[in-house]
């Protein structure tokens, strides 16, 4: 094999990285009202996410929902909607460069253009103590898609039918009493709640290990629109091994829906859609 390697090759490597999108100028939500809203959350609503299912789920704007472990380690694959507009939905990509690869308390979920505003701001999260490990993982991703049954049988061959995204779209075509293939294309890439993920040092690929959630551990958000979810509870259960299975131990996840009494944090749930003037055009 030749040797294209130039000679300047390791002052190349060397050039200092820069941030893509510098977010010193990108409004930071005050954590203060939401923490004190905590104080009198009344719950009106809550759904058990079957192993290896999917469930819809509605937050008002103004109200907090919060994802559980309740039987043991288990991950999940979330999408957001806007309950009025399936059009703007969870757009992963924009979070990842705006927050980084993994999302925390005081970090929001942003949706696809051209509204790009906060869907969901995360106001606490059991799991932030973990921070990034020995071998760059960390935990609640936004680089993985969600498994799938494409890529499966790409990989693997069969046809698998309890991948997040069949979950997903089984879920969502449910709720809105259309055919799969109606609901399939809103479906999108994900937020990997409880799942510890990264990049391999020495080839680049995305890695998963088995989560550091248990029973009681929780994540949990304040939606800044009105929200539609949908929640799997991955196939892979933990994901120490594969994503895709019918053999790992899997176990429910709980969604429950609470109603502040205060009305500060109520009235922060208006929230334009992105101010960009679109006369000319995107």
């Amino acid at each position: 094999m030749r040797d294209n390697t130039p000679q300047d090759a390791e002052a190349r490597r060397a050039v200092q990285p820069v941030i893509c999108y510098p977010v010193e100028t990108l409004p930071q939500p005050d954590m203060a009202p939401y923490e004190s809203a905590r104080s009198g959350l009344r719950k009106t609503d809550e759904v058990l996410v079957a192993p290896r299912d999917a469930a819809t789920f509605s937050v008002p704007a103004g109200h907090f929902f919060r994802i559980s472990s309740v039987e043991g380690p288990q991950v999940g694959d979330l999408n957001l909607w806007n309950a009025t507009d399936l059009n703007e939905r969870f757009y992963s990509g924009k979070t990842r460069a705006l927050h980084g690869t993994h999302i925390t308390s005081g970090q929001q979920m942003w949706s696809s253009f051209p509204y790009l505003r906060p869907m969901a701001t995360i106001t606490r999260d059991t799991l932030d103590w973990y921070g990034i490990d020995a071998f760059g993982g960390s935990v609640h991703d936004v680089i993985g898609t969600r498994c799938d049954p494409y890529t499966h049988h790409l990989l693997k061959g069969g046809h698998y039918h309890h991948c997040c995204h069949s979950n997903l779209t089984r879920a969502l075509a449910a709720h809105l009493e259309v055919p799969l293939s109606e609901a399939e294309p809103y479906v999108h890439d994900v937020l990997n709640v409880f799942m510890c993920t990264g990049f391999t040092r020495d080839t680049g690929q995305y890695f998963m290990k088995a989560s550091p959630v248990r029973p009681g551990d929780y994540l949990e958000f304040f939606a800044e629109i009105d929200v539609l979810g949908a929640l799997s509870a991955c196939p892979g259960g933990d994901c120490s091994a594969e994503h895709s299975s019918d053999v790992a131990r899997c176990y429910p996840l709980l969604v429950e829906v609470f109603a502040p009494e205060t009305e500060v944090i109520k009235a922060r749930a208006t929230n334009p859609v992105n101010g960009y003037d679109r006369t000319h055009g995107p």
